[in-house]
């Protein structure tokens, strides 16, 4: 099967999908800021991307944030996306969008809960992760600062304890954390996105 990237569609599970290909209609399977098309102009948008292992207790914070702020009435400048464990699919974002927020869990020695915003103006400025998708999301963060054009990159950071492997649930001080998660997330693609 010939598939052009250029015209397809990222889910939040992270998977390409061929619009041409396609029986059914995307959008109405799907909420509709879990969809991005790669053909649109972003150079006016901020992504929001969470990263982790959703299947790995407090390590999937980041996309665990994802699902809460779809159910938000967010300004039309903010797309989220569900980044997964990080990957290399994911440069093809870092070309449309101006401002790029990062958002992970971390094991930082602060209380569990804690959330902290960085502005990172290397890789090796990006906290001290989770080994699960750590590798990962470094060398791809190494191979954006080596592109002539990239983003304005900001981290937004939720302090775990641990990693709880096979579950979905996260801790009550991780959970907790949420809103005072997206509230710095917000605040941060209004004041960095581009007018």
């Amino acid at each position: 099967m010939d598939v052009n990237y250029s015209k397809s569609l990222v889910t939040k599970q992270g998977f390409f999908l061929n619009h041409k290909i396609m029986a059914y209609d995307l959008a109405a399977s799907l909420k509709g800021k879990s969809v991005i098309s790669m053909d649109e102009d972003k150079s006016d948008r901020v992504l929001v991307l969470g990263v982790g292992n959703y299947l790995m207790g407090d390590e999937g914070i980041g996309v665990h944030i994802m699902y809460e702020m779809e159910e938000l009435e967010l300004p039309d400048y903010v797309d989220v996306l569900d980044g997964g464990t990080g990957g290399f699919f994911l440069m093809n974002y870092f070309d449309l969008y101006p401002v790029v927020i990062f958002v992970d869990a971390t094991m930082d020695g602060q209380p569990p809960g804690t959330v902290t915003t960085l502005k990172p103006e290397f890789a090796s400025d990006f906290p001290t992760a989770l080994s699960v998708h750590d590798v990962g999301l470094k060398d791809m963060i190494e191979a954006i600062y080596l592109q002539d054009k990239k983003p304005d990159i900001h981290l937004v950071t939720i302090t775990v304890n641990g990693i709880q492997p096979m579950t979905m649930e996260v801790t009550k001080e991780v959970e907790d954390a949420t809103p005072n998660a997206i509230e710095a997330i917000l605040a941060l693609a209004k004041k960095y996105r581009v007018v």
